[in-house]
């Protein structure tokens, strides 16, 4: 072998073996899911189901936590998103978070997991479904939408898929015959496929809507809601059975006076979250009715 030619091949041995030793980049994205570097007593888990992409949701929350560490006695909470609803699913349906933030339907659910009710959060007329469509589509009324594609951030969204599903039968469509149903992942994502035209409505519920308008106020423009379905109940919170007593209550205590403290009224305003209202399980009936006669009357519900 030649010199020039034995050279050239000990340097690509040399850079081969450099490159393997080389470690690979850390992967970066939104962190689900923290503890605190220096904790006040063990740490509980406080998961929000898919309100907004995780890193939104991180920072729309964050505040509440803060305050409620700021409060909490010998204990703290860590706030967990989860990438999507059924990843959201299946963590509370393992047992996984200490306290879930679910929508209503994800209540019912879990509370076959174990938890329970300790708080609503937000009042309950805002809970209603909403279809957002283009300024410069010609629909009038929703049998327009008959043949068309809607958009959802998931099958089991209550407020942003079966209340609108529901609204949709009632004014005479077949959701499973007539309109092409397409489940995108998030509020937001319902949103801009109808701003990218790939959808002709968009169904999701005014917090999301709110939040979009206010961060994307050029394509918010170009959209506007169309209809709006009748309202139910809002989103819970709850506990899982084994989390001391101690606990549960003082969390329960600060979130509903937390409109009170000086930075309140930000922090909700922050989470599209008017206040947070006594609840309990037994006020979560009228949705397992709500969802019975919608399994009767339109579709089947798979949460599991």
């Amino acid at each position: 072998m030649r010199r020039g030619a034995l050279g050239v091949l000990i340097a690509a041995l040399f850079i081969a073996a450099i490159s393997g030793c080389r470690k690979e980049p850390e992967p970066h994205g939104p962190v689900y899911g923290s503890r605190p570097v220096s904790e006040a007593g063990p740490a509980y888990s406080f998961a929000v189901h898919p309100l907004h992409n995780p890193s939104k949701l991180l920072e729309a929350y964050h505040p509440l936590i803060d305050y409620v560490n700021g409060h909490l006695r010998d204990a703290r909470l860590t706030l967990e998103a989860s990438r999507d609803y059924a990843n959201f699913e299946e963590k509370y349906r393992a047992r996984q978070p200490d306290f879930l933030l679910p929508n209503p339907l994800q209540t019912l659910d879990a509370m076959e997991a174990g938890y329970h009710v300790i708080a609503m959060a937000g009042e309950p007329h805002d809970f209603k479904g909403i279809f957002v469509v283009r300024k410069d589509s010609s629909f009038e009324q929703p049998a327009d939408l008959k043949g068309k594609v809607v958009s959802y951030p998931s099958p089991t969204a209550l407020a942003a898929c079966i209340m609108p599903q529901s609204f949709l039968h009632e004014h005479g469509i077949n959701v499973n015959a007539d309109i092409e149903n397409r489940y995108v992942g998030s509020q937001e994502s319902s949103i801009m496929n109808v701003f990218m035209g790939l959808t002709a409505a968009g169904a999701t519920w005014p917090p999301p809507w709110r939040a979009f308008q206010r961060e994307h106020a050029q394509e918010a423009a170009e959209l506007t809601v169309i209809w709006e379905t009748e309202s139910l109940i809002n989103n819970s919170v709850m506990v899982r059975d084994d989390v001391p007593t101690q606990v549960a209550e003082q969390v329960r205590a600060l979130l509903l006076s937390i409109e009170e403290s000086p930075n309140g009224a930000s922090i909700l305003a922050g989470m599209e979250t008017a206040r947070f209202l006594p609840a309990s399980d037994k006020d979560y009936e009228v949705v397992r009715e709500y969802l019975s006669r919608f399994e009767s009357e339109v579709r089947a519900v798979e949460l599991r």
